[in-house]
């Protein structure tokens, strides 16, 4: 991979997840293990968590990074919620220009929000959440390699 690419695909996470799940890793240890993985794979990633959909909330799960108040963001609200009322990932370059953000660190400049679906309906059980302080650190490689992360647990998590 190029110049600051990843330093992990998402076929390289998802085996390290396959075989931790092989030796009977719970959804709860995955999904941390997810986190950690996702996170060392770019020194660009300065906060990666996974939001859960609990009854109309997204709940916080296992995360890295600052903590953070936003344990419970309801659908709609800030780019998380966001990404869940329009059933899509969101891929933001700059956070100071949406009216809708919900700041974790002041120091957040871009976020990138990766939905977790169960593969058989396509309904979002969750999300993959990261955070940047540099503006437009997300590029489509990034985006295109958590997608393959956040499939293989929406299989994981329905299993």
């Amino acid at each position: 991979m190029s110049g600051d690419g990843l330093r992990a695909s998402g076929s390289e996470i998802t085996a390290a997840l396959a075989e931790a799940r092989t030796s009977g890793a719970s959804a709860t240890d995955l999904l941390a293990e997810a986190v950690r993985r996702i996170e060392a794979a770019s020194e660009r990633f300065d906060w990666v968590g996974v939001y859960l959909l609990e009854d109309g909330e997204l709940v916080l799960g296992p995360y890295i990074g600052a903590a953070t108040d936003h344990v419970r963001i309801p659908v709609g609200r800030g780019v998380c919620g966001t990404a869940v009322a329009e059933d899509r990932d969101i891929n933001v370059p700059d956070v100071r220009e949406l009216d809708n953000y919900i700041a974790c660190s002041v120091g957040t400049r871009s976020e990138l929000v990766v939905l977790i679906r169960e593969p058989e309906t396509g309904r979002v059980l969750g999300q993959l959440d990261l955070d940047s302080d540099r503006v437009a650190a997300f590029t489509s490689e990034d985006e295109r390699e958590l997608k393959r992360v956040a499939d293989w647990l929406g299989d994981a998590l329905t299993a």
